[in-house]
């Protein structure tokens, strides 16, 4: 397994996680790193998790209001952004298009050949709901927005939503990397 430094290519990864402080160091992580490289990051998260992750992250002396406000750090509520492209309970290409590329291009502001660090924890919200297919749906419109913008991309999955590990495999299946709890990412075979 390798640490996700200076990651190239299609990156959308997958990290099941047991609690909250787990998750928010390894999410800390990813974000840091990138935000060390000069890389800007979007941050789609519960309130609980982006407080967690912001408060790792200004330990490690990264200054988040500073960050936000240059436009390096985009902090987003995992609720609203779905409120805003979830219809009759499953996402709408549209909408979702319409939602995540502003913030995209937002974080870029005009910078070229810039990959974002994004994290995003709707689908673990989906997932808790008990909309499973709306959450796997919602993986295959995060791969194809891939397909024409740059961002590497980190879905956090709580391991108490999980019962079967067939659900662990339909997961992973849309995922390109696995991340362990050391940040350290598996290719999915």
């Amino acid at each position: 397994m390798q640490k996700p430094t200076a990651i190239s290519g299609h990156f959308h990864a997958v990290r099941f996680y047991k609690d909250d402080d787990s998750l928010c160091s390894m999410v800390a992580d990813f974000v840091g790193e990138g935000l060390g490289i000069g890389q800007p990051a979007i941050m789609i998260a519960t309130s609980v998790h982006s407080a967690g992750i912001s408060s790792v992250l200004a330990s490690r002396s990264f200054d988040i209001q500073q960050l936000q406000e240059n436009g390096d750090l985009l902090l987003l509520d995992a609720d609203e952004i779905l409120s805003r492209f979830m219809v009759a309970g499953m996402p709408n290409e549209k909408r979702f298009n319409a939602t995540l590329i502003p913030e995209i291009e937002k974080a870029c502001r005009g910078r070229t050949a810039r990959t974002i660090r994004a994290y995003g924890e709707m689908v673990d919200v989906l997932w808790k709901g008990g909309h499973t297919v709306a959450a796997t749906r919602l993986e295959m419109l995060w791969n194809k927005l891939a397909a024409t913008h740059d961002f590497s991309l980190v879905c956090g999955y709580s391991m108490g939503n999980f019962y079967k590990d067939a659900a662990i495999e339909e997961i992973c299946s849309h995922h390109s990397h696995i991340l362990s709890g050391t940040g350290e990412a598996a290719l999915v075979n």
